[in-house]
């Protein structure tokens, strides 16, 4: 197979779950796009030299989280325009509402709160393996935690909701 067939081959297989963790950084689809095109065009230029495919995923993954934490920096941070939802029926018992009530406060979180939330508890990242795609210290990693776990649940407890499952409770820390 060659060397397009093999990245194209990737692409199908990841792009997916990069563009769901890509979206779930920044907070937007568009930007989530963007980012995941810089993202796999960055992997396609070192492709040759990336070898197997835990290294490739990898090496996609960190230029991901790196050009995500670069776009944090160059934005600008005065209004952000919001997507308006499509008129829906909900129904109670899907937990839809829920999940979009949590992850509307999740992306009010700063940057780096909201990576380290969706790198630990979405990605299922251990704190080291936090640390070391975001480029900073497991202590970070863990204070960066601790602040956006109690903010969540302060804006949960004013908003009158509790969540179904424990919002950051004991994990294993492998």
């Amino acid at each position: 197979m060659t060397d397009e067939a093999e990245f194209r081959q990737f692409v199908e297989l990841r792009s997916t779950a990069l563009l769901r963790t890509a979206y779930l950084m920044v907070g937007d689809w568009s930007h989530a796009e963007d980012v995941l095109q810089i993202a796999l065009t960055k992997t396609y230029v070192a492709w040759r030299r990336l070898g197997g495919i835990e290294a490739i995923d990898a090496y996609a993954r960190r230029v991901l989280v790196t050009t995500a934490t670069s776009w944090w920096r160059r934005r600008w941070h005065g209004e952000r325009p919001s997507e308006s939802l499509p008129e829906r029926a909900v129904d109670p018992h899907d937990g839809w509402a829920e999940r979009e009530a949590m992850w509307g406060h999740v992306r009010t979180l700063p940057p780096r709160q909201r990576a380290v939330l969706v790198l630990r508890y979405y990605e299922d990242f251990t704190e080291a393996e936090t640390a070391r795609v975001l480029g900073i210290s497991v202590g970070t990693v863990k204070s960066q935690t601790a602040r956006a776990l109690a903010t969540l649940r302060e804006r949960l407890a004013a908003a009158g909701a509790v969540p179904t499952q424990s919002l950051g409770g004991r994990r294993d820390h492998r």
